[in-house]
């Protein structure tokens, strides 16, 4: 029985296909770059036009700046980004090169005198991100929760005491006794006698 042995050329071939392989899952290891500091008015359209310019852009979140007033619209500020490219290594070169540089661009741009605060963060993944996130909604749920049920205790506690005071003048009207004559009369043998003074000065106009 006779067993085929694959020539050298096919060895050579399934060993250069394995090369790129593995040349491809390196190219395709994601690199993620944090931004510290987002100028005014950026957007994440905006951010992703400026850096798409240095590599391909794949994700990009710009964490909303909170509104000092409850109920109010979501602001148009961001306080931080996060940027991912399809290559790590991409991403790696943008950080170093771009960190502490002027945004620039037109000189009529908003943007032009901001610099960029870049940073690489490796071995982060995007899923870190969305954990940060849930965990950061879950503890302003968390507070929200705590300042309405605050809130509804100041309430009852407050309507619990005007009624209390309601009561009580309901009450004091109630036990108090309507003034007769006999209690005029009687306030009036208790008046305070006049002085001296008082029956000598009335004399002298008598006289």
């Amino acid at each position: 029985m006779s067993v085929e042995v694959p020539s050298t050329l096919e060895i050579i071939g399934d060993e250069d296909s394995s090369v790129k392989k593995t040349k491809k899952k390196k190219l395709l290891k994601k690199g993620i770059i944090y931004v510290s500091t987002i100028p005014p008015f950026m957007n994440v359209t905006k951010i992703t036009e400026i850096m798409s310019q240095y590599g391909e852009v794949g994700r990009v979140f710009l964490q909303p700046a909170k509104s000092k007033k409850p109920g109010k619209k979501p602001s148009k500020h961001f306080t931080e980004g996060w940027v991912e490219f399809l290559s790590k290594r991409v991403a790696k070169e943008v950080a170093a090169n771009l960190n502490n540089t002027m945004i620039g661009g037109r000189k009529k741009s908003r943007y032009y005198d901001y610099i960029w605060n870049l940073k690489y963060l490796p071995r982060f993944k995007w899923v870190h991100l969305n954990e940060r996130l849930e965990y950061e909604r879950a503890v302003l749920k968390q507070k929200l929760r705590t300042e309405i049920e605050q809130a509804k205790r100041e309430s009852s506690h407050f309507a619990h005491t005007v009624e209390l005071s309601e009561k009580l003048k309901r009450k004091k009207v109630k036990n108090q006794e309507p003034v007769t004559t006999e209690k005029i009369q009687r306030l009036d043998m208790f008046k305070q006698r006049k002085t001296e003074e008082e029956i000598l000065k009335k004399k002298k106009q008598i006289k």
